[in-house]
């Protein structure tokens, strides 16, 4: 199956706005057994729209597009379509319904300009928008214009804003692929995220023990990000399903305690989940990361049942006053330094009263660091009733990536430490 993406937005091709579509849709796809053979990006420009689309009709049994569905006058895919496929533009009723609900639940009056986006190609299916006002639309191909395909041919447009596109492909865009072009191969994915590990010390880690299961048909891929490597396991008929959950315990025991979850899994909401599993609360006090770990934590749903809150203890003042760091601490230590961690995770547990706490305190940079104290270096702490520890980490990166890092190894520290207390409990 021949599938081609094309993203429109003169935004994209200025680095204004980064292309995730491009990555997930065909992430998306690759999990369902169905690989991307071409993607290309263009400017909001009628010549430049209109050629990508004319080009991909020209190969793929299926293109997708996202932008251009909107309201505003560079908003144009769709009347581009319409014109080079011959179709007249019709007002639909369904559609038009649901751009009026949608500003009615809101309570605003709905601009005339929105009523365009109601506007879809004779014999177009609409694809229902249930978080903004572009319905996608889905034009099956006249055979006449379906050179490449052997069977159906489709365009399918999806508006541009993630939260409207994402929510529509998994629930709408997925099983129309399915009906239309069903996948008559068994196919099994699964993704092992980790953390702490690099790509290469994962890869020379499971890659001996997983030999055998490759030459039987086994598919392996790393996929690495800051602090992250996701290991796909990918399989192909009817032993599919057991290659891959061979290969997954195997990874699962040699890169024991890494792996924290699977598929698009957060750490967070693993440790959201361990701490409602054992009936636990934990509370943050952060410096360097200025309230990104609690605004992760924050992000999981549920996390109201565990998360007692959190200090941005940013000045030293605050770090002595609120969460009760002895000067003498600061004074010989400093504030970036394993004592100042401890004092800062113990403080924040005794104010909001949980079970667990964590501590961050680091140089974010670029400036501020020292021979002894370098850009990049962080200590995380944690508490429990059972003890206080604290971790030093070097995260040399751009001060954004250094925050991320950071509180990723935070929330990763904490899972392991309630998982350690949970197993010497059972023990």
């Amino acid at each position: 199956m021949n599938i081609e993406l094309i993203n429109t937005g003169s935004e994209l091709m200025l680095g204004r706005v980064l292309n995730t579509h491009q990555q997930w849709i065909c992430r998306k796809l690759a999990d369902s057994g169905r690989v991307v053979t071409r993607q290309v990006a263009v400017e909001d420009e009628a010549n430049a729209i209109r050629d990508a689309v004319a080009e991909a009709l020209e190969r793929a049994d299926l293109i997708i597009t996202t932008g251009g569905l909107g309201p505003t006058s560079d908003d144009i895919t769709r009347d581009l379509v319409a014109q080079l496929l011959g179709l007249e533009l019709r007002e639909d009723a369904s559609a038009l319904a649901n751009i009026e609900g949608f500003f009615r639940q809101r309570g605003r009056p709905m601009p005339p300009s929105t009523r365009i986006q109601a506007m879809v190609p004779e014999g177009g299916d609409v694809i229902h928008n249930a978080h903004g006002t572009a319905p996608g639309l889905a034009i099956p191909i006249h055979p006449s214009r379906a050179k490449a395909a052997s069977g159906p041919q489709w365009l399918v447009m999806l508006p541009g804003p993630p939260r409207e596109l994402r929510p529509m492909f998994e629930k709408q865009i997925l099983p129309f692929i399915e009906k239309h072009y069903p996948n008559n191969e068994s196919f099994v994915s699964l993704t092992l995220r980790t953390t702490g590990m690099g790509e290469s010390l994962v890869e020379e880690r499971i890659a001996p023990e997983l030999r055998e299961l490759l030459n039987r048909g086994l598919g392996i891929g790393y996929c690495a990000r800051t602090g992250e490597v996701d290991v796909r396991l990918v399989s192909k008929g009817s032993d599919g399903q057991k290659l891959v959950q061979e290969a997954a315990l195997i990874c699962r025991k040699l890169l024991a305690p890494h792996v924290y979850g699977e598929g698009d899994e957060l750490i967070e909401t693993e440790l959201v989940r361990e701490l409602i599993r054992q009936r636990q609360s934990v509370s943050v006090a952060e410096s360097c990361t200025g309230g990104l770990v609690g605004h992760r934590i924050t992000n999981v749903p549920g996390s109201s049942e565990v998360f007692h809150g959190g200090v941005v203890a940013y000045h030293n003042d605050v770090k002595v006053s609120t969460l009760g760091v002895p000067e003498s601490v600061l004074a010989t230590e400093g504030a970036v330094s394993e004592a100042c961690a401890r004092a800062m995770a113990d403080g924040v547990r005794r104010l909001l009263k949980s079970d667990w706490a964590i501590s961050v305190t680091g140089i974010a940079g670029p400036g501020g660091g020292s021979t002894e104290k370098p850009v990049g270096l962080a200590y995380i702490g944690v508490a429990s009733a059972k003890e206080t520890r604290a971790v030093r980490v070097m995260n040399p990166f751009d001060r954004e990536t250094f925050k991320h890092s950071t509180s990723q190894q935070a929330l990763d520290l904490l899972r392991r430490a309630i998982s350690a207390q949970s197993s010497a409990g059972n023990g």
